[in-house]
């Protein structure tokens, strides 16, 4: 009788195992289902992935980063043009664009 019982436990021990294994092997199956179909999905949205907009977010910095130090360049070469030549700035007035310089 012991040895019945003992055989019994684990045939019910290796099913479950076994079960276990199934189940497992679904939900690898589902996660890569679900994950190809939300990859699918947010492609047809046209929606950017974080890399891009990384990307497109470094560049921008680096522009205006650029552009102040442009600016600031443009200010010092007005204010060394002004001081260099006070008279023929005051004569000409300001420029079409309205900057002073015609920038």
């Amino acid at each position: 009788m012991v040895q019945t019982t003992n055989r019994f436990f684990d045939e019910a021990a290796r099913l479950m195992n076994d079960a276990a294994g199934v189940a497992q092997g679904v939900r690898r199956e589902f996660e890569t289902l679900f994950r190809s179909q939300a990859e699918r999905i947010l492609r047809d949205l046209a929606v950017v992935q974080r890399e891009e907009f990384e990307a497109v977010k470094d560049m921008a910095r680096l522009a205006r980063e650029e552009n102040e130090a442009l600016k600031a360049r443009i200010a010092a070469l007005e204010a060394r043009l002004s001081a260099s030549n006070p008279s023929a700035e005051a004569s000409a007035g300001p420029a079409p664009g309205g900057t002073p310089g015609g920038f």
